[in-house]
């Protein structure tokens, strides 16, 4: 049977893709999934045509040695050494660090994708507590809780950051490389909202709605549907359901309105966030993770749910 140039597993039906000349199974068929850009780098890399059909079956190294003038470090590896398989495509393919400038690699769809991961983080946060404040300057009314509107700005804008965090973490974990990406669509959304939250503000007119969402953790070597790939997606809406958890703790603890009603406040925000990133829907979290374990999914999205509802309750109380 014919193999997937991604992830090696066997299959009768292999779907052909024309940027990069190479077959894959039906999970890694999109170019997304088999991150088609890598590959098309890196076969230039190795001065590989594109055309290069799949090979039928991985090569798997002997432990004999190897004949006279030929050095096993050249060998192409496909597989172990007792036979098992590994990944089809190899690793080698991907640079030591492929977000360096000099790794050879393009990021399409990314802005500024080869400066600093500080610099990425810095701007979209501070896009996300600049949307926040516009946002929520109706909600805090009363000139005498000025403070409330920057408190809540920054919850909003760490609601954001921790889960983006929780991806990172997770899949620096497993030994993957990965750096929070600013995305051009979502920055282009993301200006959008913020001219939008610009002119409410000017006009005194009701919040429009919107989208913010300049960028994203950016994960290298994840397959569609895998335990690695669940728990890295599954990290971000859990670090809100802890992290929401937390502050709605803290706001029954803190017996002084309006501080305590700011308070649900951000933990609804934590709630909301996670709650919209496990819809099983395009890139959000949620799909990959109903793939994988639909336990774990059910699990965390009920809680995320039930808690918003909560939130939500005690907000209009």
């Amino acid at each position: 049977m014919a193999i997937c140039y991604h992830c090696g597993r066997e299959t009768s039906d292999l779907y052909y893709c024309s940027k990069c000349g190479q077959s894959y199974c039906s999970l890694h068929k999109e170019p997304v999934d088999h991150e088609c850009n890598i590959v098309i780098e890196s076969l230039k890399l190795q001065q590989i045509p594109l055309s290069s059909t799949y090979i039928d079956a991985p090569q798997i190294i002997s432990t004999q040695s190897t004949q006279e003038g030929v050095n096993s470090s050249d060998m192409i590896v496909r597989g172990t050494i007792d036979g098992t398989y590994t990944w089809y495509r190899q690793e080698k393919q991907i640079p030591d660090n492929a977000f360096d400038p000099d790794s050879g690699i393009e990021f399409k769809g990314i802005f500024l994708a080869h400066k600093s991961e500080f610099l990425h983080f810095l701007i979209g946060v501070i896009l996300i507590f600049t949307i926040g404040i516009i946002s929520f300057y109706k909600i805090v009314f009363n000139p005498d809780y000025i403070w409330a509107l920057f408190m809540l700005a920054g919850f909003y804008a760490t609601a954001f950051l921790f889960h983006e965090l929780g991806h990172r973490q997770v899949a620096i974990h497993f030994g993957l490389q990965t750096k929070f990406r600013l995305l051009t669509f979502g920055m282009l959304l993301t200006g959008i909202t913020l001219a939008m939250g610009l002119f409410t503000l000017v006009t005194l007119s009701d919040p429009l709605p919107g989208l913010a969402l300049p960028g994203a953790v950016v994960v290298l070597g994840l397959d569609k549907v895998s335990r690695k790939t669940g728990l890295c997606k599954a990290a971000g809406p859990l670090v809100n359901l802890i992290y929401g958890s937390i502050i709605l703790i803290i706001s029954f603890l803190v017996p002084i309105y309006p501080l305590n009603y700011f308070i649900v406040i951000a933990a609804y925000f934590n709630f909301m966030l996670g709650t919209f990133n496990m819809l099983p829907f395009g890139i959000l979290d949620g799909q990959n993770i109903w793939k994988w374990n639909k336990k774990v999914y059910l699990l965390l999205m009920t809680s995320l749910l039930v808690l918003l509802i909560i939130t939500l309750m005690i907000i209009y109380a």
